[in-house]
């Protein structure tokens, strides 16, 4: 097809920058040799070795955030199919580090790069019986020599965010083909089913599944093991505890004078900031430092003597800890939404009994924040002003703040069923497409 022609010739002509970026990314970040090897489609020898009758499901998902959603579609997938193999792709290498930490996955490798020598090479490693993509990885030779070797690939918790499709829409004439080596598509919303569609998928293979990031367990800490967390972490019973979990540049400014602001008002609480992106730590930590406020970072967390006092702050420079920071806290901030990111997962800490606060920037989370809204499980502020005001009546009301985090777990309970909607798609693919005892 013309447009595969097109594609890989500028795939061709980026290679020099592709590979060098490669190579600099992988080296910077400690994955020097696993790094560039397996993004070039050379994998372990190991994966080739599967039992007799074994079978394997290949999961892709991008980054931490679509790791996290996952996993109760891995477990599902190892407890109604006995015996499989779940290999797991990444594109960075905190996704990565998540990964390895999941009991459900059996091998970890990064996705290659899209080149038809890599995909194919990995793919005649690796050897699925289903292809199972997170969210929206439209990566067309990929998907194209999946269907080529006849092993049907799904897309799961499907969403179109509002920037995205408007490029989609524009280039839909390239798209259409690929998204026509898809088997199914489990959509998060009708709308999301909608923009598919209008994309160029076909609507018989489009299904609305809700949104797998609804199923992660609600288990709000009791008091005796928050205790235990907070000892721990060295944060004393007594203060209040307030995560900013996922922020970008420019929104520690805002917590750390908010924080200040609390600080004043005499109110004892107690600052985590844990930047979306570890390697941002040192220029978080100069931010705090210029501030004048003490501060520890995560991974010192052990040579630190004393617990911490008011007016000190945790630096969170490690991966895969979050949601251990927000199950010590009183109220949790999520980040990307003060800068004009779009947002992170605010279900997180509202599965914890965590209230919730997150900035006008939502639109990658556009119907969670709308839902947290709706329950009463969060608040929605507007600059660092409302944000401290928020943040000051919720530390003066403990009713209000246990009522705010228990909406937020019924939210959760309520919504939850994704993982059954998509296992009951991935089914029917499995039992269309190649029936799983005789691929």
């Amino acid at each position: 097809m013309p447009m595969y022609f097109l594609y890989n010739i500028l795939l061709i002509l980026a290679t020099p920058f592709i590979a060098a970026y490669s190579m600099i990314r992988s080296w910077r970040r400690g994955k020097r040799r696993e790094g560039i090897a397996e993004r070039f489609g050379v994998l372990d020898a190991g994966l080739a070795s599967v039992r007799a009758g074994q079978k394997t499901v290949w999961v892709h998902a991008v980054s931490v955030g679509e790791t996290m959603a996952v996993k109760p579609l891995l477990k599902a997938l190892k407890d109604s199919l006995p015996g499989i193999r779940i290999v797991l792709s990444n594109v960075t290498e905190t996704g990565r580090s998540i990964a390895e930490k999941t009991a459900e996955i059996d091998h970890c490798i990064y996705l290659p790069l899209d080149y038809r020598f890599t995909v194919s090479r990995a793919l005649n490693r690796v050897r699925p019986a289903l292809v199972i993509i997170v969210e929206t990885e439209i990566w067309p030779n990929f998907l194209r020599v999946t269907r080529e070797m006849g092993i049907p690939a799904l897309l799961v918790n499907g969403r179109i965010s509002d920037r995205s499709f408007g490029r989609y829409m524009k280039l839909r004439w390239f798209f259409r083909p690929v998204l026509s080596n898809f088997a199914a598509f489990c959509m998060q919303t009708a709308e999301d089913a909608r923009r598919i569609i209008a994309i160029g998928a076909e609507p018989k293979r489009v299904h609305v599944a809700k949104n797998l990031k609804y199923d992660i367990p609600v288990i709000a800490p009791t008091v005796e093991k928050k205790r235990e967390l907070r000892g721990i972490c060295k944060v004393p019973d007594r203060l209040m505890v307030i995560t900013a979990g996922s922020t970008h540049a420019g929104e520690e400014e805002t917590l750390l004078s908010a924080y200040r602001h609390l600080l004043a008002e005499g109110l004892e609480c107690f600052l985590v900031l844990a930047p979306r992106h570890p390697e941002r730590a040192g220029e978080v930590a100069e931010i705090i430092r210029n501030s004048g406020m003490p501060f520890t970072v995560c991974s010192m967390l052990d040579r630190r003597e004393g617990l911490f006092i008011p007016g000190e702050v945790l630096l969170v420079d490690t991966v895969g800890e979050l949601m251990r920071f927000y199950a010590i806290s009183d109220m949790v901030f999520v980040g990307g939404s003060l800068a004009m990111t779009g947002g992170h997962n605010i279900l997180e800490p509202a599965s914890l009994g965590v209230p919730v606060l997150f900035g006008p920037h939502m639109h990658n989370f556009r119907e969670p924040a709308a839902l947290l809204l709706a329950y009463g499980g969060g608040f929605q502020v507007k600059d660092g002003e409302e944000l401290t005001a928020v943040l000051k009546s919720l530390l003066d009301d403990p009713e209000k703040l246990r009522a705010t985090g228990e909406n937020g777990m019924r939210l959760l309970l309520d919504n939850s069923g994704a993982t059954e909607l998509q296992m009951e798609v991935i089914k029917q693919v499995l039992g269309t497409w190649c029936k799983i005892g005789e691929h």
